[in-house]
């Protein structure tokens, strides 16, 4: 089996390829290393995939490299590349997101039609898309409605990848992620950034009044929802939720990061920011019915992993030099 893995140097891409590489696949991982956030994190994140034999790793710009080598001889394409947050999609930011989330969707869509070997795409959608929906568990039927840019051009990538399969049978998938959190998560997440203000000592912004709901989703979770969308049984252009079922206010998050690391977390309260939504929830009966699968890992068990994760980190040596992996096309 090969797979290509867009964005692999990414949280939930580096998780996804080595999980793939451990089943025993061949991996092609593409990654350009945007600057949303340092670039030495996601050489970390690549650290355990540098030297097997069943990972190749190139760099990439999927707005304007040639994608037909990338693709010609996989079995399984899993877009992970993008460009993530809601703050930073307002005002001169978009143009970032429109080439990332939705030019490169296209293009990558585009070059899997001439693929011979590919048997499935799985894109990597968010619950963006639903913005502050009227029910919650929200399901796929509910209309979309994203209350960001960002989300937007998620569902702009959906809306390409639906297309795709419509006119052209390409077999496809969405999985549409809610809040992914665990080890390497990225720096601008609110978990990250509290159990790291947690071992700092330090303040962090708390925006509006923290009471906002978030259904929580963690990583290893996400990946197995990716690794079953893979199956023959999936009906091409189909729209996945895949949610952890574990609901929690950003003040209950703040509480259970105090309990486990022993420390407060000073928080600075702020204002709202444009496009924060109220509340985030996923029914996820459809993907189980669909793919089988359905979360296993609670949030206190995962939550207790991710602070066990960034522990480990800042015990090991700070400024160790890490061998730089990959060629450039």
């Amino acid at each position: 089996m090969r797979c290509l893995v867009t964005g692999c140097a990414g949280f939930i891409g580096s998780h996804l390829a080595e999980a793939l590489v451990g089943r025993g696949a061949h991996v092609r991982g593409v990654d350009s290393f945007t600057p949303y956030y340092p670039r030495s994190l996601k050489e970390a994140n690549l650290q355990d995939l540098a030297w097997p034999s069943g990972f190749e790793f190139v760099v990439a710009d999927l707005r304007t490299a040639d994608l037909a080598p990338l693709v010609a001889d996989v079995d399984f394409v899993f877009h992970e590349a993008g460009q993530p947050g809601v703050r930073g999609s307002w005002g001169d930011g978009f143009a970032d997101y429109v080439g990332h989330n939705v030019l490169a969707t296209q293009r990558l869509l585009e070059a899997c039609l001439h693929a011979p070997r590919l048997r499935r795409l799985v894109y990597a959608s968010s619950s963006s898309i639903y913005g502050n929906a009227g029910v919650y568990p929200t399901s796929e039927d509910a209309t979309p409605q994203p209350f960001s840019p960002y989300g937007v051009t998620k569902l702009a990538g959906e809306h390409l990848v639906a297309a795709y399969a419509a006119n052209w049978g390409l077999p496809t998938v969405s999985l549409r992620y809610f809040t992914v959190y665990g080890p390497r998560q990225r720096p601008d997440m609110a978990m990250h950034r509290f159990i790291e203000a947690a071992f700092d000592r330090r303040s962090v912004p708390l925006f509006s009044d923290g009471e906002q709901l978030r259904d929580f989703t963690y990583v290893e979770d996400v990946i197995g929802a990716n690794l079953a969308a893979t199956g023959s049984s999936v009906p091409p252009g189909a729209v996945l939720n895949v949610s952890g079922g574990s609901q929690a206010t950003v003040n209950e998050v703040i509480a259970l990061v105090e309990q486990l690391t022993g420390r407060r977390v000073l928080v600075d309260r702020q204002s709202a920011r444009a496009g924060d939504v109220v509340a985030t929830g996923g029914d996820v009966r459809k993907v189980a019915e669909v793919c089988g699968w359905r979360p296993v890992v609670t949030l206190e068990d995962g939550l207790a992993r991710q602070v066990a994760w960034h522990l480990g980190r800042r015990r090991s040596a700070r400024g160790q030099q890490r061998p730089r992996v990959g060629a450039s096309t």
